[in-house]
């Protein structure tokens, strides 16, 4: 399974990376192949405030449409534009490409609370 140890996992399948005091959010490969082929993705825009545990998107596949929870509190400081003309990076590239937001979180701690890659790998065995 593709988890890079260096990210941490929301149990709603979303992914974080810590770079100094921001955090780039997108959704895990386990997501993605679950999904199937991505066709659309809906991002928040820049400024806006998500709440942790709270949708602010949705990504569209073939098969159905799921929303994106926010692992995290904070401002929308930053939003991957390539996605609309390239969803499918969802599929090719979850860690690398399809990266979804950057946020300025309100509370940095809580990135803490996510799950580690091996957390996040036993939460995913027991659902299968």
């Amino acid at each position: 399974m593709n988890l890079p140890k260096e990210l941490r996992y929301s149990e709603e399948h979303e992914w974080v990376k810590v770079e100094g005091d921001k955090v780039r959010i997108g959704i895990t490969y386990h997501a993605q192949s679950e999904l199937g082929d991505i066709v659309f993705v809906e991002l928040p825009e820049v400024g806006d405030e998500i709440e942790a545990d709270e949708p602010f998107g949705s990504v569209e596949s073939v098969k159905t449409v799921s929303e994106l929870y926010a692992p995290v509190s904070g401002k929308v400081v930053e939003v991957n534009e390539e996605l609309d003309d390239s969803p499918e990076f969802v599929n090719e590239s979850p860690y690398e490409n399809a990266w979804m937001i950057v946020v300025e979180p309100s509370n940095m701690g809580d990135v803490d609370e996510l799950m580690t890659a091996e957390q996040y790998e036993a939460m995913i065995n027991e659902e299968d």
